[in-house]
């Protein structure tokens, strides 16, 4: 996959942070100290995980030794969004070894959280088997939605809202302000802005029924367990109404199987971002023989 303007800016951002917070104003001491400034290396980043990955984050690992070692060639051999088994290359590097052990950490933080993301997406996609639409949540690192969000798409899974400003999402405390489910249906569809499409979270068939009074374009069904998700797909159906549901709420690996075999149309996870373990990459480096 080709990340978005937003991404690459995101990831320049961050960049900036990540290189301030760990080579500080003198750089790395360490291989100053111990390598010959004419000392060459070739490395190649590996996934180590032994039932494999899917890898995200090449963009940001190019950019990052872009940034940091200038004089290093980097050459991808996989794609974000590629699966790969143990122990295959994802990417080379090759030039002044200073540079390459400067660049390394931060590059394979990049990789390493992002392509547990879209690792642990891919999974949550593979348990669905496509009986329903796995999206993420806003449940994000601050500062790395923008990234997070396409390592879930990497993954194989479609990205929510990104933020608040982009989708109508009732949730429990609108509700109860605006005085019902009805009620902050209405008053949404009259003041804001009539592109947006309305999504209202229930808890109970009585607000779901509440709800489908007010039509609105979806219906975000929260913490129902499987009983509870099949009657609110049959009410609806039952109704006639043209609907989409998501069901939302304690969503897991172990769940998302029977979830979506309910007859929802979408599943969403939070713990897609925020519960990501990260993925096992390494960079294997050789220094050139004198």
């Amino acid at each position: 996959m080709t990340p978005t303007r937003a991404v690459l800016d995101a990831t320049e951002r961050l960049l900036d942070l990540a290189i301030d917070e760990d080579l500080g104003p003198v750089g790395d001491v360490t291989s100053a100290a111990t390598l010959d400034e004419k000392t060459r290396g070739e490395g190649t980043i590996v996934a180590k995980q032994k039932e494999g990955l899917v890898v995200c984050g090449l963009f940001a690992a190019e950019r990052t030794f872009a940034r940091l070692a200038p004089n290093v060639r980097f050459e991808r051999l996989a794609d974000d969004g590629d699966r790969l088994a143990k122990g295959k290359v994802a990417a080379k590097v090759a030039g002044p070894a200073r540079e390459i052990l400067g660049a390394e950490r931060i590059a394979l933080n990049f990789l390493q959280h992002l392509s547990g993301v879209a690792t642990l997406t891919a999974k949550f996609v593979d348990a669905a088997a496509g009986k329903a639409i796995v999206l993420d949540t806003r449940k994000t690192t601050p500062g790395w939605r923008a990234l997070e969000k396409f390592a879930v798409a990497c993954g194989g899974a479609k990205n929510h809202r990104f933020g608040l400003f982009d989708g109508i999402l009732i949730k429990d405390n609108h509700v109860e302000a605006a005085g019902g489910v009805k009620k902050a249906i209405e008053r949404a569809r009259r003041n804001a802005p009539n592109f947006l499409k309305i999504e209202v979270e229930v808890g109970s068939l009585e607000q779901l029924d509440e709800a489908l009074d007010a039509a609105p374009e979806m219906i975000l069904l929260d913490n129902f367990d499987v009983a509870g998700l099949k009657a609110c797909v049959a009410r609806v159906r039952k109704s006639g109404k043209k609907v989409l549901l998501e069901a939302s709420g304690g969503v897991t690996l172990a769940s998302i199987a029977e979830i979506a075999a309910t007859g929802v149309d979408f599943v969403s996870s939070g713990s897609l971002t925020h519960s990501a373990p990260a993925a096992d990459l390494s960079l294997e480096l050789e220094l050139a023989k004198k």
